[in-house]
């Protein structure tokens, strides 16, 4: 890289530079207008902007005369801006979604989208509110709670030192004045709750927050060969297995969404695709014997 860096430019500047790079990348050029409508800058500062970085990178970018636009270079490479398809793929279906995602005026193309339609969650405004407060301010939460477990709500005291999302539904992870464990709640069976006293509970103490465990995972040993080399693909596998480190608290809500909550046979190979290498260690993990 030649010219100015990353570092000796100012913030705007950077951000306008991620801008250009995330228009090459994406969508395959970037004109005046684009930098105008976006940044909200003169055409003047617009050209001087795509000439500067010109400058700084040649070959990254040119003008495409018959187009009427800058369009990618050969050398093309980000200097500013991170290059996460993940992430990229999530905004798209934020935005379908219609919720709000940062810098979505950066995104020139966004195709049909479809994603899974799945109830809402009742989640009460003021319980939400309590449970992040109690979190922040380390207070006590007195809640009225229906489990799974019991017919009737019960009146527990808590501690909440955190909230996690399975996939599918809020938990809040507090301290059980009732059980004297760590647990999760789930935010939407929270009929009740009001705001106590503060708290004495270490959120430290809640070690299955704190560790982690490595889910070892690998393709369906009874697959062709072919089959396997795409579930690799699939899963970003190397040499065979895939790393998946995961908080022990929300062990067993990921080995559900990754299919991997009951015995591999189960079901046939072509839908169960992956196991569990180290499932014994798993188990351990999850207080159950290996069987």
């Amino acid at each position: 890289m030649t010219g100015r860096g990353p570092n000796q430019l100012s913030h705007w500047r950077r951000d306008r530079r991620a801008l250009i790079e995330h228009r090459l990348y994406w969508h395959g050029s970037i004109g005046l207008a684009d930098l105008m409508e976006v940044m909200g800058i003169s055409r003047a500062q617009a050209s001087k902007d795509l000439n500067e970085y010109i400058a700084d990178h040649p070959g990254h970018l040119f003008y495409d005369k018959s187009a009427r636009t800058y369009v990618m270079g050969d050398d093309f490479e980000t200097h500013y801006l991170s290059i996460d398809p993940s992430e990229y793929l999530a905004d798209l279906a934020a935005i379908a979604r219609g919720a709000a995602v940062p810098n979505s005026e950066w995104i020139a193309d966004v195709p049909d989208i479809l994603t899974l339609s799945i109830p809402a969650r009742g989640l009460p405004a003021m319980f939400v509110r309590n449970v992040l407060m109690a979190c922040a301010q380390r207070r006590n939460l007195t809640i009225e709670y229906q489990s799974m477990s019991s017919a009737q709500p019960t009146t527990r005291d808590i501690a909440p030192h955190g909230i996690a999302h399975d996939g599918f539904r809020w938990h809040t992870r507090a301290y059980c004045f009732k059980d004297h464990v760590f647990k999760d709640f789930v935010l939407s069976r929270i009929l009740n709750s009001e705001l106590a006293a503060p708290t004495e509970i270490d959120p430290d103490l809640d070690t299955d927050w704190v560790e982690t465990i490595t889910l070892q995972i690998s393709a369906h040993p009874s697959l062709s060969g072919n089959q396997k080399r795409i579930v690799e693909l699939d899963y970003g596998m190397k040499d065979g297995t895939a790393q998946v480190v995961v908080k022990k608290c929300l062990l067993s809500y990921n080995l559900k969404r990754l299919g991997l909550d009951t015995a591999p046979d189960t079901r046939a190979p072509q839908d169960q695709r992956i196991v569990l290498v180290n499932r014994s260690e798993v188990r351990v993990a999850l207080g159950r014997k290996q069987t």
